[in-house]
């Protein structure tokens, strides 16, 4: 078998063509998420710890030489609003998951197999030499 005809085969199972359409619905929401964070929240904690934007928190590291050699940042408040996006994804991918097993039907337990007729026969000598005691 060719290379390429393993590949296509591998590339057509159901798992891989559902992985990649939940990376693309994943990329998706995260971008939702991060305009969401980035447009709506932070803009909201940040008023309300006295009229902070988040993007312009920093340290410079080292100070501009001119204008071709920029400052040197360390830019934490981006780094917040990041640790910001994940916890709001993350949540709702609890949410989902949490929503999902609460909706999966449980499966009804299976009756117990009969008894094989060697457990007949054991049952049965059981209960003579109970009643014999």
């Amino acid at each position: 078998m060719s290379m390429l005809q393993e590949f296509k085969e591998f590339a057509m199972k159901g798992n891989v063509v559902d992985l990649a359409v939940g990376v693309i619905i994943g990329g998706a929401f995260g971008k939702i998420v991060s305009s969401f964070v980035a447009d709506v929240v932070m803009p909201l904690i940040g008023l309300l710890v006295g009229g902070v934007d988040f993007t312009k928190l920093g340290i410079v590291l080292k100070e501009a030489v001119d204008e071709k050699t920029p400052a040197v940042m360390l830019n934490y408040g981006s780094f917040i609003q990041t640790v910001f996006d994940f916890t709001i994804v993350a949540f709702a991918i609890f949410m989902a998951i949490k929503m999902m097993n609460k909706f999966k039907k449980a499966e009804p337990a299976a009756p117990p197999p009969a008894p094989t007729n060697e457990e007949l026969l054991l049952t049965e000598i059981r209960d003579l030499l109970k009643s014999k005691n």
